[in-house]
């Protein structure tokens, strides 16, 4: 049973693979401009004009580090937005895929968080993707299913490992920190698992509930960044391992975010594929993305330019990302993942 489809912050990283992997289907993306999550009227009207089978919401505020300050505007979109799109999803009948993310919990675990595992969000971002993820299943008990991700990369957005593919070519050496644990997610993976989840709650398979949409295995920024080099032709010892001390935020990052993935399993569906295998796939579209004029003159596998200062930038050294894929903080997000 495919059904109709409402994707939310269409316009942005996770957003596009989602619209792109229902292509062909009767679905519609909606980008920031086209749906603000913080006005209830619109998204009641839109709700219920379209009456979709299954709406994804990857609209969020993303800038972690502007919520510390920012924290009520953040609020108004990743909490009340929310509410909102349940709201209206409850009276079309509409099942909503809320994309959530790793910032509910703590960070500090040493065994990959389950579904069920208590929240306990430690920056202001996660408390208020926390109070969305509650809304959603209080008002969509049997129909609100909350996917959580995390560090996630693709070719439609900034992310750590375009910033990677840029640098490999400018700097002889980055120092990139290997304190902070977590699950490496190419958004054209997950806007798989998204499709498939929906479909699966439309033909009553899927129970709503919690979901963690990441990829098999972890690793470290430092790790991904070695990785990185080594599937360009470059040699991963020009990355360098510090730590998370070196690049103070405002907002603190999880030292460990690795998911668990048992409620897949239960569900007959298939977890994501390690992340590496899904990097080596995913890595040609998002050279092409970062370096459009031929890859800067070389190919995938060409030789690093050398004799550049090491790269030093405290965000692009921590893997600084819109947590969820979508907005960097300049854009002041709602618009998604």
């Amino acid at each position: 049973m495919s059904g109709s489809w409402l994707v939310t912050g269409a316009g942005g990283m996770l957003g596009r693979d989602v619209v792109a992997r229902l292509a062909g289907r009767d679905a519609h993306g909606l980008d920031r401009s086209a749906l603000d999550l913080t006005d209830a009227e619109a998204v009641a009207a839109t709700v219920a004009g379209a009456r979709p089978d299954v709406v994804v919401n990857c609209a969020a505020w993303t800038a972690v580090d502007d919520a510390e300050t920012r924290e009520d505007e953040a609020l108004r979109i990743n909490g009340e937005g929310a509410s909102q799109l349940a709201r209206a999803c409850a009276r079309a009948g509409s099942v909503l895929l809320h994309v959530s993310t790793d910032y509910v919990f703590a960070g500090d675990a040493t065994a990959p968080y389950p579904e069920s595992a208590p929240p306990g969000p430690r920056t202001a971002y996660g408390r208020t993707k926390l109070a969305g993820e509650r809304a959603v299943r209080a008002l969509l008990p049997r129909t609100g299913h909350v996917v959580r991700t995390a560090w996630l990369y693709g070719a439609g957005g900034a992310n750590f490992v375009r910033t990677m593919i840029r640098l490999e070519s400018a700097r002889e050496h980055l120092d990139v920190v290997d304190d902070q644990r977590g699950q490496p997610t190419w958004t054209a993976d997950l806007a798989d698992r998204l499709v498939r989840l929906g479909e699966a709650a439309l033909a009553g398979a899927a129970p709503a509930g919690y979901w963690h949409g990441t990829s098999a295995g972890h690793g470290t920024w430092y790790e991904l960044a070695q990785e990185t080099f080594r599937l360009l032709g470059a040699d991963p010892a020009r990355v360098r391992p510090t730590t998370s001390a070196a690049y103070v935020r405002p907002a603190p990052r999880p030292a460990y975010s690795v998911l668990g993935h048992e409620r897949w399993r239960e569900a007959g569906l298939e977890p994501m594929r390690e992340w590496r295998a899904a990097l080596a796939e995913a890595l040609p579209a998002l050279v092409a993305a970062e370096r459009p004029e031929g890859a800067r003159g070389r190919d995938i596998c060409g030789s690093a330019a050398m004799g550049v200062p090491p790269f030093s930038s405290e965000a692009e050294n921590l893997g600084e990302r819109s947590a969820d894929g979508g907005p960097r903080p300049n854009d002041r997000a709602p618009s998604g993942t």
